[in-house]
Order: C-alpha cells, then sequence, then structure tokens
C-alpha cells in the first residue's frame, strides 16, 4: 500500500533542472559597441576643443588609462592620455592597455537604459548600475566629461534625458556650442576612424 510522503528523502535528480543562461542579444551588443565608440572618439575629439573637457583630463595623471564597458564580456572602450599630455581612443580591447579607472556597467539591459537615454549618468550611478575599479573622484570627474560630450553629441531634446544638467547660454553660448559640435564631429569621425577600426580587427 502507498503512503504519501511529503517529504522524499531520495537524491535530487539535478538532470531535469538544467541551467538557465540569458540569452546574448547581439543586436544589442553590437548597438552599446558603436555607442561606446561614438563615445570614446568623442571624448578624444572634446578634450582637445572643449576647455571644460580639456580641463577635466590634464587634471589627471600621466599615462592614465581609462576602461570603459559593460559586464561581463564588453563590449568595452578604452582611451589613455598619450605622451603629450592629449587623451586618446585606443580602442575596444580590454586589454590593450592597463587601466588606472575601470568603469563596468553590470550587465546589458542596464548599459541599454544608459544608452538609449532612459536614464541619464547620474540616474545610473544613484541605481548602481556601475562599478568602479579605481580612483572615484576620477571617476565623477569622467562622468562631468561625459556629460559635456553628450551635449555636443546628441540633440538639444535627448542631451537633456541624458545628462545631469543641460548647461544654459550662460555656461555654453548656442554658437559656440555648434560651433564646437561641428569641430568635434569632424574630428572623431573623419581623419583616422578608419585607421582606429583598422588597428583594432
Amino acid at each position: 500500500m502507498n503512503r504519501f510522503t511529503p517529504f522524499s528523502t531520495a537524491p535530487a535528480d539535478l538532470g531535469h533542472y538544467p541551467e538557465i543562461r540569458p540569452k546574448t542579444s547581439y543586436f544589442r551588443k553590437a548597438y552599446i559597441a558603436v555607442m561606446l565608440l561614438v563615445v570614446g572618439r568623442g571624448l578624444e575629439a572634446a578634450a582637445r576643443v572643449d576647455p571644460t573637457v580639456r580641463r577635466i583630463f590634464e587634471q589627471m595623471p600621466d599615462g592614465f588609462c581609462l576602461c570603459v564597458g559593460v559586464g561581463p564580456a564588453g563590449p568595452w572602450m578604452m582611451a589613455k592620455k598619450d605622451k603629450k599630455g592629449r587623451l586618446r581612443y585606443l580602442g575596444w580591447h580590454p586589454r590593450a592597455a592597463k587601466a588606472h579607472l575601470r568603469l563596468t556597467i553590470k550587465n546589458l539591459a542596464s548599459a541599454m537604459r544608459l544608452f538609449t537615454f532612459q536614464e541619464s549618468t547620474a540616474q545610473a550611478f544613484n541605481y548602481d548600475r556601475f562599478m568602479v575599479e579605481g580612483s572615484l573622484p576620477q571617476a565623477l570627474a569622467f562622468m562631468r566629461a561625459l556629460d559635456r560630450v553628450e551635449v555636443y553629441l546628441l540633440p538639444k531634446i535627448i542631451a537633456r534625458r541624458a545628462v545631469k544638467r543641460y548647461p544654459g547660454n550662460s555656461e555654453l553660448p548656442g554658437w559656440k556650442k555648434h560651433f564646437n559640435r561641428i569641430r568635434i564631429y569632424l574630428r572623431a569621425f573623419f581623419p583616422d576612424l578608419i585607421r582606429v577600426i583598422y588597428k583594432n580587427i
């Protein structure tokens, strides 16, 4: 006669419970990779054109190397101050140089919220979406530079959602913003973008 036993003492058959791995979205990874490329090239260009961004990176130590990306497997963006003290975009290989500051967005979903501008960088920090390895003051200084670059690269209606505070006319006059925007786009995409992509393939 079978009796009901609420708690079985038999060993569990783990074969019926395989590990569930999240699916990789190649479209989202490709989108984030392109956005990090644009941000990296934009930072390099803005560090030469905009006095605020230039001053931020001048205060970083010589040879300062920065890595920004999405955990656990990328994509990534590397940038480094060269011997002349200018910021250079190195590419998307996280081992291209030893990073003094590494900002890792915890997962692809969080990165999508940030790079589709559903959240500003300040909100993403508040929601604990970043892991910081290195100096926290340097990380915050980088965020200020990133906000400035987004003001140049994005239309105003989108940039207002992406940055903590959109600069007013007294801080960044309209003519100067548009003039610098053209210079940053030209520097970011035309002179040696092909060379950078070729070096990283």
